[in-house]
């Protein structure tokens, strides 16, 4: 059953005549990707807007059992006055970070998801678990195609929306937006999980797992870990208004 709880009327404001659909890490789950850009179109069918914008918080690779095919549906997307736009998460920096000639994190990787993303493209995993490291690295290259590799490569690390930063992971309490490092932006927990502070808009994230949407004054933690529970969840934001979106089942 599909769950559409109402927010509150009154806080943090989106930008003026959007509105905004956030979704939570995906990673590799393309049967809730799909019943969540279903629930999302009945909602604008519901609440037309005209001006949309569709984020992905990152991590849409790795873990479950259908990547590329995620990275293909994604990269293909269209919807009329819907605007797309992808953060880059932890998952995809690996990836590109091996494609790119770190051999040395293939190990890691396949250890955290890497193995079920390399199956998705046709990988035989059992018979790259025997190659050696450099054949590791040609085989990684040669299975994923270009267009998707490109496609990665545009993903950006945070988007404004009037009172709101979306971001994967969070920011380092205490700097400035324009001098934070990728790689809090992209892997950061604590201290950011632990701040209390004001950080001049509410950052909304995925890559740290909640069992439910995490709502605090500075923060929204929207990871509901959908390859493990299948609960893949979208966060809409219009105005002062916000409200909930997931393929949760009774």
């Amino acid at each position: 059953m599909l769950k559409f709880a109402t927010a509150r009327d009154r806080g943090p404001a989106g930008a003026r005549h959007h509105r905004a659909y956030v979704v939570g890490d995906i990673h590799g789950r393309l049967d809730l990707l799909e019943e969540l850009l279903e629930a999302i179109a009945k909602d604008l069918h519901r609440r037309p807007a005209r001006k949309v914008l569709l984020v992905f918080v990152g991590d849409l690779i790795d873990r479950g059992p259908a990547s590329a095919q995620v990275i293909e549906r994604l990269r293909t997307y269209h919807q009329r006055h819907v605007r797309p736009v992808f953060l880059l998460g932890n998952h995809e920096e690996v990836l590109l970070r091996i494609l790119r000639g770190d051999a040395a994190l293939i190990k890691d990787w396949c250890r955290f998801g890497g193995t079920e993303c390399l199956a998705s493209y046709g990988v035989d995993t059992r018979a790259f678990a025997k190659l050696e490291l450099e054949e590791q690295l040609e085989a990684v290259r040669a299975a994923i195609p270009r267009p998707h590799v490109e496609f990665i490569e545009s993903f950006i690390d945070t988007c404004r929306f009037g009172d709101y930063l979306f971001v994967h992971a969070g920011i380092r309490p205490g700097v400035d937006l324009d001098q934070q490092l990728q790689s809090d932006l992209r892997w950061i927990r604590e201290p950011f999980l632990l701040s209390d502070s004001d950080h001049g808009f509410v950052v909304v994230h995925g890559h740290t797992i909640t069992e439910e949407v995490e709502e605090h004054h500075n923060r929204i933690a929207l990871d509901t870990g959908a390859y493990r529970t299948g609960v893949l969840t979208a966060l809409a934001i219009e105005g002062t208004k916000r409200w909930q979106l997931d393929t949760r089942r009774s």
